[in-house]
């Protein structure tokens, strides 16, 4: 392999998959580097004992918690990141979220681009990862330049009946924008089949809109790019300077070995971008790379999160459980004037998967009839950017996540609303108002010393702005101190919103990609080599370096 490469981008997810897809086209030699491999396909994809309570899938890394804790992080390394097991909910983030907004425990700070700047990347991030959805539903929804590119997935049964009773409560529920090839109208040609396994389950058929069907495959049927599997990038080493990143050091079966790009890409999650730089710090950059600013690590957000099992003495025989939301709190209510944040659904769940994290069981149930019994809801709020709340590298190197949740009040809020909610369902015509049983939390990653949200919305640990004092990179997420270092995960957020992160990822990826490819001076090649190579399939297998 030539040492010497146009574009190394680092990981493969939302951000840096989607980044490779938008650069492909444009003739330049691009090197994709992913820690892990890809996913095998095999059985255990579809099982939740091997997913959820054994963890097969899961990183066997170590990390620490603030009190020098073992913690065994939810996160996975392999080709498409944790969009592999994400649940395919792609939600924009609202207009008002791009601006600052006052909640009960202080205050989200305003982005330095606005929603109008992003939105036509939404719209080509729909585009690409095949979002179900129906536009004017959701009450906060932001304008939109193009309807959603399919058509929403529809209700089953149990999910219609609740849509319909809290519409008739006077609420505006909605179809959950949903990343997956899905046709409705042709199910015998549809890759998708409506499983009950989506949710934090890699998909055996590749019928889940992840980075690596939709972007990181098709990007490799270019020849100028190049994926290199199970190789870890330890740290970067720039010029006497400082100013540019020269080498980029990696450790793999073979050894360890060092290449060099002119545009350097980090993409490896919030947490391991950060630690990254912190890892890379030199005489240059003493506390890290790119952090003269000390933000690099700091103000790390993850949503406050809750997962409710609503139980009901009839059955749920729900299959495909996420396709509804109800948004009509998250900026607050006429009894509370701030935000509370989303509702939503996770994947049905079922005995094995509550094995993992198993809730206080009610009288006389099991966790199989649990399961059985239960709609599963999702309930994210924001957190807020707290400068205490951040990664940090021991004396080992290992990282160090030190988490203190904030802004809790707006989620309790939003935990007694769905509650009232449940008790003013529609009559049951079996066992009358009696039906509904209570609300009861499944712990989520049961035995991890951190929130209940894991690390699956990471997102803030290298914030982007205008003043390099107080972020560290710029509007087009270039480090301020390194000309030739860029970051497109989730860590240049500076708030976190209350939906999930992997719609704007995904959208700031195209975004930073235009700018890169106007630097390259290659964006008309590209947009004719992406028409010519449009109707080209994926390629399902790694190149190895």
């Amino acid at each position: 392999m030539n040492e010497h490469f146009d574009v190394i981008i680092i990981g493969t997810g939302a951000g840096g998959g989607t980044l490779a897809y938008r650069l492909a086209a444009s003739g330049k030699r691009i090197l994709l580097i992913e820690r892990g491999p890809y996913v095998p396909r095999e059985k255990d994809n579809w099982s939740t004992k091997a997913v959820n309570q054994d963890g097969k899938y899961n990183t066997k890394e170590v990390w620490r918690d603030r009190d020098g804790k073992d913690l065994h992080p939810h996160t996975n390394y392999y080709v498409g990141g944790n969009t592999k097991f994400y649940g395919s909910a792609l939600f924009r983030l609202r207009k008002e979220d791009f601006g600052e907004i006052r909640h009960h425990g202080g205050v989200s700070p305003a982005w330095p681009i606005s929603y109008d700047e992003l939105e036509p990347y939404y719209a080509e991030a729909e585009r690409i990862y095949h979002v179900h959805g129906q536009q004017g539903e959701d009450p906060t929804e932001p304008w939109r330049s193009a309807p959603f590119p399919h058509p929403a997935v529809t209700h089953e049964p149990r999910i219609q009946a609740l849509h319909d009773d809290w519409a008739g409560l006077g609420l505006r529920p909605f179809h959950t924008p949903l990343g997956v090839m899905l046709n409705e109208g042709n199910l015998r040609k549809s890759p998708c089949i409506r499983c009950s396994t989506c949710d934090g389950h890699p998909c055996l058929v590749n019928a889940k809109a992840d980075a690596q069907v939709c972007c990181v495959d098709p990007a490799l049927e270019y020849s100028n790019v190049t994926l290199m599997t199970d190789a870890l990038v330890s740290r970067l080493e720039t010029s006497p300077s400082g100013r540019e990143v020269t080498k980029v050091h990696i450790e793999n079966h073979e050894g360890k070995r060092a290449i060099s790009a002119d545009i350097v890409v980090v993409s490896c999650g919030a947490i391991n971008s950060a630690a990254l730089l912190l890892r890379s710090a030199n005489d240059r950059h003493r506390r890290g790379l790119a952090n003269g600013s000390d933000v690099v690590g700091r103000h790390y957000m993850g949503h406050v999160n809750s997962v409710l099992m609503a139980i009901s003495k009839c059955p749920n025989p729900t299959v495909f459980q996420k396709t509804l939301s109800l948004n009509d709190f998250y900026f607050g209510s006429r009894e509370w004037g701030f935000p509370m944040g989303h509702i939503s659904f996770v994947g049905k769940l079922d005995g094995d998967t509550l094995k993992a994290g198993a809730p206080a069981l009610a009288p006389h149930w099991t966790l199989e009839l649990m399961g059985k019994h239960s709609l599963d809801f999702w309930l994210t709020s924001e957190d807020l950017p707290d400068p205490n709340n951040r990664v940090t590298l021991d004396r080992d190197g290992k990282i160090v996540l030190s988490y203190k949740p904030n802004n809790e009040e707006g989620h309790r809020r939003l935990t007694e609303k769905l509650k009232s909610l449940m008790k003013q369902q529609t009559k049951c015509a079996v066992h009358g108002h009696e039906c509904h049983e209570g609300l009861f939390a499944r712990n989520l990653y049961a035995g991890q010393r951190i929130p209940l949200a894991g690390v699956a919305h990471q997102n803030g640990t290298i914030c982007f702005g205008a003043d390099p004092r107080t972020s560290a990179l710029d509007m087009n997420c270039r480090a301020h101190e390194v000309d030739n270092l860029y970051v497109v995960d989730a860590s240049f957020f500076v708030s976190s919103g209350a939906v999930n992160p992997a719609l704007t990822i995904m959208a700031n990826a195209l975004r930073v990609g235009d700018h890169l490819l106007d630097h390259l001076g290659c964006k008309a090649e590209t947009e004719r080599g992406l028409k010519q190579n449009a109707t080209l399939p994926a390629r399902p297998e790694a190149v190895l370096a």
